[in-house]
């Protein structure tokens, strides 16, 4: 199933994409008779079990006799999307995780899996711009990242019971100020500035995707991909960056795991390519969806 929190005029809500329509998800479950109504994603994710046998029960009545068209629904080209998960607690990231990313550095890949941050302040949806200050950074770059989402909370797990933490999955951009990554010296942030980390448009539940590392995975700027890869090339594989990053803090449901960027990134090429305002950056992952955004007019350097 695909889930996604939008906008339709000034309501928020928490829906699932049937065919090109978003139904209102908790006015489905209410429909359904389902003992519990969610109206949020990150809500929907804590309650586990229970959630999903809502979920599960307003989905079967959707398909049930002609319920569908007594439901709220609106076509996807009419809502406003949020990140999927707009408040999670953390989002961990991972650097240097694609093979392919690592030969076009010419560096050995890391022996465990290399973790930073990026704040939830960096998060926007799909359709969103991408801003920056000229006066903070002139090299911002792209990075299509395959998203993980975590849907039960969990410490020390168990690389072979990973997957039972996991709701699902999404697209991801991981927006990167090199400039102030490469001379910070460290990554937090360059990668987190505000707009640096959209998300979406759709979290895909984990049954949908039988084998999240057998994914095409691309980066388009105004039409040319620019990033071509498969998350085959995955140094390490989700199970594997769930233990590691569990065995140091505890993951709770909606936080967002950015698996890493395959190669093809504008600072490693030659000449370098970064994005400037006007450009239009799509993310596309086989089976997960398109993620769009634009980048937008320069941000002042100080408000006036």
């Amino acid at each position: 199933m695909r889930l996604v929190t939008c906008r339709y005029r000034a309501e928020a809500f928490l829906g699932l994409r049937i065919g090109d329509q978003i139904v209102h998800l908790a006015e489905a479950m209410e429909r359904s008779g389902a003992t519990s109504v969610y109206s949020e994603m990150l809500d929907f994710l804590s309650a586990g079990d229970t959630g999903m046998q809502a979920l599960n029960r307003a989905f079967a009545w959707l398909h049930t006799g002609n319920n569908f068209e007594q439901l709220t629904h609106y076509p996807v080209q009419e809502v406003d999307y949020l990140p999927p998960i707009p408040n999670p607690s953390k989002i961990v990231a991972i650097g240097l995780n694609y093979m392919d990313h690592c030969r076009e550095q010419n560096i050995a890949p890391p022996v465990e899996p290399l973790i930073f941050a990026k704040f939830p302040s960096a998060l926007i949806g799909a359709g969103d711009e991408i801003r920056w200050d000229p006066g903070l950074t002139q090299k911002v770059d792209y990075e299509a990242e395959l998203a993980v989402i975590i849907g039960r909370q969990g410490y020390r797990i168990p690389a072979s019971q990973a997957f039972d933490y996991v709701a699902g999955y999404t697209c991801a951009n991981d927006v990167s100020a090199r400039d102030l990554q490469f001379g910070d010296k460290q990554w937090v942030r360059g990668k987190s500035l505000d707009t640096f980390c959209p998300l979406g448009p759709e979290l895909v539940t984990r049954d949908e995707v039988p084998d999240p590392h057998n994914l095409s995975i691309r980066c388009l700027v105004n039409g040319q991909a620019l990033q071509d890869s498969n998350t085959r090339e995955l140094i390490h594989k989700i199970p594997a960056l769930i233990a590691h990053a569990s065995r140091s803090f505890t993951l709770y449901p909606g936080d967002v795991i950015l698996t890493g960027t395959p190669d093809g990134v504008g600072a490693f090429r030659k000449p370098e390519i970064y994005l400037k305002p006007g450009d239009d950056v799509l993310v596309e992952i086989q089976g997960i969806g398109q993620l769009r955004n634009r980048t937008g007019q320069p941000i002042e350097e100080f408000a006036q």
